[in-house]
């Protein structure tokens, strides 16, 4: 489409229209000055003829330009006027938004989601420490870069175009699937306004629709402040039910009931797929140190205490069996074949659903020597295993046998990036700390921090070891 003559300052040349919406036009240009593309937002001409409005979206657009340093927040190149009308030039974020993706795919996977959310909460908290409110999050303003990583969108833009009630037609009316209660009543935003929207991108990401969605942008507007949330795993599912009190939390509809932070949003919702995934797998749990030493990462669980190193227990000992008897067997040859042992563990589940978890391991050929004895630090083993052997030795205070089981875990679980790799490396980093080797145990705290950085354990054993 044709650029209007005139409409943008000459150094921006070969203007597309890439988008528009109730407050104006997008267009990608390039900067002659600077060689780069650009994201160039005009105010449209009905707004630009209000000097009062002008100014705010002047003046909202030079608070947000304040955040572009963070990596997930698009970055503000320049903001002016020019013919009488306001314009905003920003970084061109080019792999679309996540409204496309929605739009083509429904829900995406929960590890997909999180990043995602992770990265738009990263940017919102920056934000909110900067007393900026976005006042308009939604996935059409979640941009993504080539590598699939967020940026946020347009800070406080809604806002300065007057466009902050339900009483104004256009793009707030556009958006109304995402208002809080409290912007869909006219009121005052704040920070928790934000963290409802981004609860609701939350859910739609996870279930493929929104909360309330209804036939009309009036009717899903008048839901968010009288309607019933529904749980997760009605609207899809395949989505797990331990997901429904974070999302009650953060679709409240009084906002000093919401998390405190988006990152506390998100780590609660990567804290509750844990917990709905864990009867399907044995994750080792963290040491429990001495009341003096900070609180050990914990794995939440329903089941009694007892129930897991039960399940462990059990599933040792019938390996152990199908191991011992390959050792003895013979079929005629010289040298038998490896044997294949698999072990199925029952559980039943908060939704009285059962679920089998298969351990399957196969044995060495048998040799004609007897095996070495089992010693406490027997190297190459099961990693997780190797974890639950020297946590229990670290229950009992004896960080010396505990260490060597503790390296060939980690060891063994250095980049496979889940919960074993964590908490293994938290507890060798533990165990070093306590053996006075505080240098080494940073590194392995730090790299447990990278894969649970919601933890505040293993934040407060990082402070500890900087001290000793």
């Amino acid at each position: 489409m044709a650029v209007k003559e005139g409409l943008l300052p000459e150094r921006y040349v070969g203007a597309q229209l890439v988008g528009r919406g109730g407050m104006g036009e997008i267009y990608r240009a390039t900067d002659t000055s600077l060689g780069r593309a650009v994201a160039i937002k005009v105010l449209d001409d009905r707004y630009s003829q209000d000097a009062n409005v002008r100014a705010r979206f002047t003046r909202e657009a030079l608070a947000a330009a304040r955040l572009s340093g963070n990596p997930n927040i698009v970055t503000i190149y320049d903001v002016g006027e020019h013919n009488d009308r306001p314009y905003i030039v920003m970084e061109y974020i080019g792999g679309g938004s996540l409204e496309q993706r929605l739009r083509d795919g429904g829900a995406v996977s929960t590890r997909q989601a999180l990043d995602w959310l992770e990265q738009a909460a990263n940017a919102l908290d920056a934000a909110h420490r900067e007393g900026v409110v976005h006042r308009d999050v939604k996935p059409a303003n979640l941009l993504l870069d080539r590598y699939g990583r967020v940026h946020v969108a347009d800070f406080g833009i809604a806002s300065a175009a007057g466009l902050g009630s339900l009483t104004q037609t256009g793009t707030v009316l556009g958006t109304a699937s995402y208002l809080s209660p409290e912007q869909a009543k006219g009121e005052r935003t704040t920070p928790a306004s934000d963290l409802y929207s981004l609860g609701v991108v939350a859910f739609e990401l996870m279930t493929g629709r929104r909360p309330f969605e209804a036939d009309s942008v009036a009717a899903e507007a008048a839901a968010h402040v009288t309607g019933v949330l529904p749980s997760v795993c009605d609207v899809n599912p395949q989505a797990p039910c331990e997901l429904d009190p974070v999302f009650e939390q953060a679709l409240a509809k009084e906002p000093s009931r919401r998390h405190g932070s988006a990152a506390e949003f998100v780590a609660a919702l990567r804290e509750s797929l844990e917990h709905a995934a864990g009867p399907t797998r044995i994750v080792a749990p963290a040491p429990a140190p001495p009341p003096s030493r900070p609180r050990p990462v914990a794995t939440r669980s329903s089941h009694p205490a007892w129930l897991v190193p039960a399940l462990l227990v059990l599933v040792l000992g019938l390996l152990g069996a199908g191991i011992a008897y390959a050792l003895t067997g013979r079929d005629g040859s010289n040298a038998p074949a490896p044997v294949r042992v698999t072990t199925a563990v029952h559980t039943v589940t908060e939704q009285s659903r059962t679920v089998v978890s298969t351990v399957v391991t196969t044995a060495p050929p048998p040799t004609t020597t007897a095996p070495p004895a089992t010693t406490s630090a027997s190297v190459g083993g099961d990693p997780v295993a190797e974890n639950n052997r020297a946590w229990a030795l670290m229950q009992q205070g004896d960080y010396t046998d505990a260490l060597p089981l503790l390296r060939d875990a980690q060891a063994q679980l250095q980049g496979r990036g889940d919960l074993a790799e964590a908490y293994t490396d938290y507890n060798l980093g533990y165990t070093l700390m306590q053996l006075g080797q505080c240098s080494e145990a940073l590194q392995y705290l730090e790299a447990s921090r990278q894969l649970q950085p919601q933890r505040h354990e293993v934040h407060d054993a990082i402070k500890q070891a900087k001290k000793c």
